[in-house]
């Protein structure tokens, strides 16, 4: 990889934030099935169970093996080339499905300031543009994204923050209390494992973070910590201030807003929801295409997508990507999120099982930071989150896209990274 200016903490840390979180949006429906009593403590103990073991299997991965391709490096590594493969094959068919829902969130939000933008084709074209502007900025390299990442995280809570001091403000205190009569509680998890996930995405780019060895059990720490703040804080200021959990809904903070600091405070959540979508899918077109760079330095792609302009971005690798994920776009809400939850939650059951080989084949492989507890430890670490994958696949059942459910459709994009894993071995075998 060319030379490249890298990263520091906190661009790492605003850029993990970003790709994790983006703000509390894409929260309403919990709060709206569950009430507020009940969401506050899935949102309290989905991390626990989820994202808390994930970013301490990080920490020790990325602190022993601190490059560029993280992940899929970590698992091809550990556990050879097959598995490798598969890694990268399920992070990017749940990419596929996640990176969809940015440009819609971004046409949606925009067309709220200015409503001419949401008639007929534009919404689309607003989408595209989108795209375009994370691709051009992508191709200025990773310093810069990290620093942009900066400014569209404080951009995105600025406006939240006044939202929550309206909300301790007010004098009408009580809504905490009210429940509703029967809560989708696993529903609430699913969404809530979404609202959880991409903390391996950040691993991507080690190879561009300084000190990568220990700033990323430091941006770890202080992600959780702020996800989960930036998640339940606004929350309970809503629930402090008297609405009532039932008129909660897709696209609520706008209303909030507007109910608890007027049209401004409206205004500039509907455009937090614009910096946000942007935000969020900048970082992780950073961060994801990464993937295929490092995949064609192994040979499992070809080498061109290991091209990389002189700020050392792989820019045939983000167009690539870029393309697909706006090719996806025309897919719907629900159906992307269930699947995005299933292919990259079984990604992350994989990045478990290479943090055990490596502690069984490499036990002196130098790692900055240690998960405590010796093999069992990080096996009973790995429990929790493989316990609510099964969940998803169970939910999974639910939802149907056409005439299959997501599950089945889920199962055969699985098996379809098989299929290709063994055809591009024998195409590699006869060149």
């Amino acid at each position: 990889m060319k030379q490249a200016r890298k990263i520091g903490l906190l661009a790492l840390v605003t850029a993990t934030y970003s790709m994790v979180a983006g703000g509390p949006f894409g929260l309403e429906e919990i709060v709206g099935n569950n009430g507020y009593a009940w969401a506050i403590l899935i949102l309290c103990i989905t991390p626990v169970l989820w994202a808390i073991p994930t970013t301490l299997m990080i920490s020790e991965l990325a602190s022993a093996l601190p490059v560029t391709g993280g992940f899929y490096v970590w698992v091809n590594r550990a556990l050879g080339p097959f598995w490798g493969f598969q890694e990268s094959w399920l992070t990017f068919m749940g990419s596929i499905f996640d990176m969809a829902i940015y440009p819609i969130l971004f046409s949606t939000y925009l067309a709220h300031l200015v409503p001419s933008l949401g008639k007929g084709f534009i919404p689309f074209v607003m989408g595209a543009l989108m795209i375009v502007i994370c691709v051009a900025m992508n191709l200025l390299g990773t310093s810069f994204v990290g620093q942009e990442s900066i400014i569209f995280v404080l951009a995105l809570l600025a406006p939240f923050g006044i939202l929550v001091w309206y909300g301790f403000s007010s004098s009408h205190p009580g809504a905490a209390q009210m429940t509703i009569t029967k809560p989708d509680l696993l529903g609430g998890v699913l969404i809530a494992m979404w609202n959880y996930m991409g903390w391996d995405n950040a691993s991507m780019i080690a190879g561009d973070v300084k000190d990568a060895r220990h700033n990323y059990t430091r941006a770890m720490t202080i992600s959780v910590v702020v996800v989960v703040l930036t998640y339940i804080v606004p929350i309970a200021a809503v629930a402090h201030a008297g609405i009532p959990a039932s008129n909660w809904e897709t696209g609520s903070w706008v209303t909030f807003g507007g109910l608890l600091g007027g049209q401004k405070l409206a205004f500039l959540i509907t455009a937090a929801g614009v910096v946000a979508a942007l935000s969020t899918f900048n970082t992780l077109v950073m961060s994801l295409s990464r993937l295929p760079y490092a995949m064609a330095r192994d040979g499992f792609l070809p080498k061109v997508f290991a091209r990389e302009n002189r700020r050392g971005a792989p820019w045939v690798a983000i167009g690539v990507c870029a393309t697909f994920w706006a090719l996806a776009t025309v897919m719907g809400f629900e159906a992307t999120v269930m699947l995005d939850v299933l292919m990259t939650g079984l990604s992350i059951l994989l990045e478990f099982a290479a943090l055990i080989a490596l502690r069984i084949k490499e036990p002196d492989l130098a790692r900055p930071f240690r998960i405590k507890g010796g093999h069992a430890g990080v096996i009973l670490l790995s429990i929790p989150p493989a316990a609510l994958i099964a969940f998803s696949c169970a939910r999974n059942h639910a939802e149907r896209i056409g005439p299959i459910n997501t599950f089945t459709l889920g199962l055969t994009l699985v098996l379809l990274g098989v299929v290709f894993y063994y055809f591009g071995n024998r195409q590699r075998a006869a060149v």
